[in-house]
C-alpha cells in the first residue's frame, strides 16, 4: 500500500463544508473521549471495542455530526479503538511511558473508503451525510496511482490548507530475467544528519546523498521563526487571556509557515530515499541493512545539538526507505549501529571517532568517507537477538556516487539564495542592477558602451 498527498483546489462554497467535516470528526472524537470518561467516573469499564462503538454511533441516528457520513465516523471510531489497543499493547509489555488517548482535537482527518469516493480525472467526490448533496471536489494535480488501485482517500488540513491523502494498493516492480534484484547482494545504509544517506554496496560501489539543503531549509526557518517572536514578544497575550484579531492572524500566519516547512523537508526527504532505491536497483541489491540510530536519541547532547537531533526525523527516513524498497522488491533489515563510525573497515580497530567528514585510521593508515566507512561497516552486520552478529567483511567502495536531495530548497541551485528571499535588488527600479562579468579580450570598448547604455535607459525610465 502507498500513499501520495495531493493538494485541493476548493472554492469558499467548497472549503466551508470541508472544514466541516474536519471539525465534525473532531466532535466524534471528543464525544468518544467525553463517553469513556463519564463511565470511568461511575465506576463502569470503558467502551473501547471498534463494534461497540458502531452500536452506539447508530444509536445517535444519522445527521448527528452534521455533514459527516456514517462511514466517515466509523473512520475515527476505528483509529481511537487501534490508539486504545495499541497504548495497552505498550503498556503490557512494561512500557510505562505509553499513554491512552486523553486528548481532544478540534479537527481531525477524514477518512473515506472504498465507495465513498469517485475519481473523474482530477475531480473528487466525497460522499456526506444521508440526504445532503455528495461534494465536488478539484485536485491541483493528477494522482500518481491508476484509480482502479485506488483504496480509500483521508482529507486533512495542514496549517489552513486542504490535502487528501491517496492510498493505493501498488504490486511489487517485476524486472526482466537476469535484471532483477539479488537477496546476496547486500548494501549498508548509514542515516546521517548532513546526509540522509551513506550506502555502501558491493562491487566497490557506494552512493552518498548530500542533506546540506535540508540543514539549509531548518537554519533558515528556525531563524525567521525567532525574528517573528521577537517581533510580536510584546504584544502577546498572558496566559488566560484572549488573544485579538491581530494576535489570531499572527497564529495563522505561523501555523501555515510551520506546515510549509515540514512539507519542504518531507518532499525532500522522499526524494533521497527514491534516489537510494533506484542505486540500488541498477545495483541489482537485494537486502539493505540500515543502522537504527533511535536508541540514542533520547540522550542529552547539549541545547545545539538536541536541536539538530529533533529536527532529524530518522523515523519518517527510515519508513521512506522501507516503503520504497517494498515496492521495488527490496528486503530492508535494521541493525545496531553502534561503532560503526568508528571503526575501520580494513583492519576492524576501534579508532577515535572523527571529527570531521574524513576517517583516518591510526592502525593501518587507511583513510575514507566517515559515512561510506560506517555503510561498509553496517553491511557487515546481521540482525541478532540483543549482539552485534557479524557477516563476511565488506570492503569499502571505490566508486563513490555523489547526489543532492531537494531541488526546491535554499543551497541547491547555483544561485544558493533561498527561494523565500524578495529578488535580487538588481531588478528594483533605479539599482544599478547585477554586476557585469570581466570583458573578454578585445571587447573593453563593446563592453563598456552596453553598460552605458544600460544605465542610461534606467535612468530614463526612472525619470
Amino acid at each position: 500500500m502507498r500513499t501520495a498527498r495531493v493538494g485541493l483546489r476548493v472554492t469558499p462554497g467548497q472549503r466551508r463544508p470541508c472544514f466541516g467535516m474536519l471539525v465534525a470528526a473532531g466532535d466524534v472524537w471528543s464525544c468518544l473521549l467525553d463517553m469513556n470518561r463519564w463511565r470511568r467516573h461511575r465506576g463502569l469499564h470503558g467502551i473501547v471495542n471498534f463494534q461497540e462503538l458502531c452500536r452506539e454511533l447508530h444509536q445517535a441516528g444519522p445527521g448527528s455530526f452534521g455533514e459527516l457520513a456514517s462511514v466517515c465516523a466509523e473512520g475515527v471510531l476505528r483509529r481511537f479503538s487501534d490508539a486504545w489497543f495499541a497504548t495497552a499493547k505498550r503498556r503490557g509489555e512494561g512500557d510505562v511511558s505509553a499513554r491512552f488517548p486523553r486528548r481532544k482535537r478540534r479537527m481531525m482527518p477524514v477518512r473515506f473508503r472504498h465507495g465513498a469516493f469517485t475519481i473523474q480525472g482530477r475531480r473528487l467526490r466525497l460522499a456526506t451525510a444521508r440526504g445532503r448533496p455528495d461534494l465536488w471536489v478539484r485536485l491541483d494535480r493528477d494522482l500518481p496511482y491508476p484509480a482502479g488501485q485506488l483504496r480509500s482517500v483521508t482529507l486533512l488540513n495542514e496549517g489552513g490548507r486542504l490535502f487528501v491523502e491517496v492510498t493505493a494498493e501498488v504490486p511489487v516492480a517485476t524486472y526482466p530475467p537476469s535484471h532483477e534484484p539479488d537477496p546476496s547482494r547486500v548494501a549498508g545504509v548509514d542515516p546521517g544528519l548532513i546526509h540522509p544517506y551513506a550506502v555502501a554496496g558491493p562491487d566497490g560501489q557506494g552512493l552518498l546523498v548530500s542533506g546540506r539543503a535540508i540543514r539549509a531549509e531548518t537554519h533558515l526557518h528556525l531563524h525567521d521563526t525567532k525574528r517573528r517572536q521577537r517581533a510580536v514578544s510584546k504584544r502577546a497575550p498572558k496566559p488566560g487571556q484572549a488573544g485579538s484579531r491581530r494576535w489570531r492572524k499572527y497564529r495563522a500566519r505561523q501555523r501555515k509557515l510551520e506546515a510549509r516547512h515540514k512539507r519542504r523537508v518531507r518532499q525532500a526527504q522522499h526524494e533521497a530515499a527514491t534516489t537510494v532505491i533506484e542505486w540500488a536497483v541498477r545495483q541489482r541489491v537485494g537486502t539493505l541493512t540500515i543502522g537504527d540510530p533511535r536508541g540514542v536519541l533520547a540522550l542529552q547532547a547539549g541545547r545545539r545539538h538536541n536541536k539538530r537531533v529533533r529536527d532529524w526525523r530518522i523515523g519518517h527516513l527510515i519508513g521512506c526507505l522501507k516503503d520504497k524498497a517494498e515496492q521495488a522488491g527490496i528486503t530492508l533489515v535494521l541493525v545496531d549501529e553502534r561503532g560503526t563510525s568508528s571503526t575501520c573497515p580494513a583492519c576492524h580497530r576501534r579508532v577515535p571517532r572523527p571529527k570531521n567528514r574524513n576517517f583516518t585510521c591510526t592502525h593501518c593508515a587507511f583513510s575514507g568517507h566517515r559515512d561510506i566507512v560506517g555503510g561498509a561497516n553496517i553491511a557487515s552486520r546481521t540482525p541478532g537477538s540483543g549482539t552485534i552478529t557479524t557477516r563476511e567483511p565488506t570492503p569499502f567502495p571505490t566508486v563513490i556516487t555523489h547526489r543532492r536531495t531537494g531541488r526546491h530548497l535554499p543551497g541547491v541551485t547555483s544561485g544558493r539564495r533561498d527561494p523565500r528571499r524578495r529578488p535580487h535588488h538588481g531588478t528594483a527600479p533605479g539599482s544599478p542592477g547585477r554586476p557585469w562579468p570581466a570583458p573578454p579580450h578585445g571587447e573593453s570598448l563593446a563592453h563598456t558602451a552596453r553598460i552605458s547604455q544600460y544605465h542610461l535607459t534606467n535612468e530614463a525610465n526612472i525619470d
